[in-house]
């Protein structure tokens, strides 16, 4: 059976923790939890999404990462762009690829959402 092209559907996760935020200073095993508990989500929301069932195309891979905030307080795209590596590492994990294809495009709504969520798409790169 052939493998479909890239999904069309939007993968949607939690708000990051905030424990993830690059100006947070926790301790440092409470960010190792909250890395851990982002990883083990974004992989298995992919896997249950069939993420892991396209075909992806060689090269580099595009992440449209669209952020609803829980509220409308000031926040800035490359902090929550940071909050996200681990979710972007079980991405990585669930398509079995090194996450270095990755190009994130970030993109902080000015829509909120209760209590917060993003939604990320994958495309591939242009043809040449």
């Amino acid at each position: 059976m052939k493998k479909p092209s890239l999904p069309v559907h939007a993968l949607v996760l939690p708000w990051p923790d905030r424990l993830l935020h690059p100006n947070s200073r926790p301790h440092w095993g409470a960010k190792s939890k909250a890395t851990k508990a982002a990883r083990h989500n974004a992989h298995l929301c992919a896997l249950e999404a069939g993420w892991h069932l396209h075909k992806l195309p060689e090269g580099r891979l595009h992440l449209w990462i669209d952020f609803y905030p829980p509220d409308r307080r000031a926040r800035d795209d490359d902090g929550l762009l940071s909050s996200m590596k681990a979710a972007r590492d079980g991405i990585a994990d669930a398509l079995k690829v090194n996450d270095s294809r990755f190009v994130s495009h970030p993109y902080l709504k000015d829509e909120t959402h209760p209590g917060g969520r993003v939604e990320i798409r994958i495309t591939g790169a242009p043809a040449k």
